[in-house]
């Protein structure tokens, strides 16, 4: 039986997770939640999420705190200067800490919402799928799902 996958979220679809109660950023949240996939971030993306929050939706921060107290992310290291500065050669370099935490972390997806950065020929070079949270959720949708 497959292992459930270990997905690196970037902080856009949490954001919009935490924004809105529907659509594919929180029925992933929803996903881990239920224990049917694994999540893991960075320290550049939680802070860039409460950064985020504090400055456009500052009531959503007791939310987010809240998830975060109820179901804590895996914490991936933020990346070395030099495999941030590896890949930068391949991405847009203020992606570059994001793409370098997600393969350092040995996740099988990045998801992000960020499809003019993060391109097929980026997943193609850094030998990783990244998936939009609408794709992503079609590929969670289409697995077995374990029986208990």
């Amino acid at each position: 039986m497959p292992e459930k996958p270990r997905i690196f979220l970037d902080a856009n679809v949490i954001f919009s997770a935490l924004y809105s109660s529907k659509g594919a950023p929180n029925a992933i949240l929803e996903a881990y939640l239920d224990g049917r996939l694994g999540v893991v971030v960075s320290r550049q993306v939680l802070e860039e999420i409460i950064a985020n929050i504090h400055k456009k939706r500052p009531d959503l921060l007791p939310r987010l705190y809240f998830f975060l107290e109820q179901a804590p992310f895996e914490i991936q290291p933020d990346p070395s200067a030099e495999e941030v500065a590896q890949w930068a050669k391949v991405i847009n370099p203020p992606d570059a800490p994001i793409l370098a935490a997600a393969i350092a972390a040995g996740s099988d997806f990045l998801v992000t919402g960020n499809t003019t950065h993060f391109t097929p020929e980026v997943a193609r070079k850094a030998k990783l799928s990244i998936l939009t949270p609408a794709q992503f959720m079609q590929h969670l949708v289409g697995r077995p799902q374990k029986r208990e």
